[in-house]
């Protein structure tokens, strides 16, 4: 498996859980303050297979889903059939194929990482009306909550000791992120919110969410990825249910258009 190529991902993603609404409602109000109205379409720019999406939905938005990956968009779709809440679309970060001045707010959750940077934002900066806004969100695990947790992800760390986290969406994997979203001409005013959140899965679906995640699978390969997923499935045991506990970590900036 390639890094950064979630072609063969695309089923186990529908374990994944969506984001924090709290926080994505705290960021929808203050970019209606700013812009003194209402928020009349969004893009959720690397959409996969639409957890953002949804929640997005969730909180009364329509627009635009943008997914550069076939499979993960055609699973997207399938789940959203009959929601004409959204457009689903073929593109890219770099390259949206969305028409100028189309939405007042852009995200991109957990994929802000994938992309260059620098040409994502001038695109963003495309497609926003003016005085528009891009949130790049992630929905890292919290693990420091949850001893449970930790123990696994040191028995990650054991038996891929170079492995090197691409999409965790850490405090140490965010240091540069005001660099990057504040590195060009076209956002500014940048400001951050986190808020926690629960998710109660079941075995088959903790596991599945597990196999949902590249960069873990591309750095260790599969004998060891499946040997991994052993030792969860063996930690689990015959435990019904698993409660994750998640930090949405949202980043936002306004559009620099007048």
């Amino acid at each position: 498996m390639k890094l950064g190529d979630f072609t063969l991902l695309a089923e186990s993603y529908k374990n994944r859980t969506g984001y924090s609404e709290v926080v994505l409602n705290v960021i929808l109000a203050y970019i209606e303050k700013q812009l003194g109205r209402s928020c009349e379409k969004v893009a959720d720019v690397g959409a996969g297979t639409g957890k953002l999406t949804e929640n997005l939905a969730n909180i009364g938005l329509k627009g635009y889903a943008v997914e550069p990956n076939d499979a993960m968009r055609s699973a997207g779709m399938e789940i959203f059939k009959g929601n004409t809440k959204f457009l689903w679309s073929k593109g890219t970060a770099e390259v949206t194929e969305l028409p100028d001045n189309s939405v007042d707010w852009v995200l991109m959750g957990s994929s802000f990482h994938w992309t260059d940077a620098p040409v994502a934002l001038k695109e963003f900066h495309r497609i926003l009306k003016p005085g528009g806004f891009f949130t790049a969100i992630w929905n890292p695990r919290d693990i420091e909550k949850s001893e449970w947790h930790m123990e696994i992800e040191a028995m990650i760390k054991e038996m891929v000791p170079n492995l090197k986290r691409v999409s965790s969406g850490s405090r140490m994997n965010m240091k540069d992120m005001e660099q990057k979203l504040l590195c060009t001409e076209y956002f500014k005013d940048l400001f951050l919110i986190e808020g926690s959140h629960e998710a109660v899965m079941t075995k088959e679906r903790y596991i599945g969410a597990w196999r949902s995640v590249n960069d873990i699978q591309a750095q260790a390969g599969q004998e060891v990825f499946e040997e991994i997923i052993r030792k969860i499935e063996d930690k689990i045991g015959d435990s019904d249910e698993i409660i994750v506990p998640y930090l949405s970590r949202a980043f936002t900036v306004q559009s620099t258009k007048r």
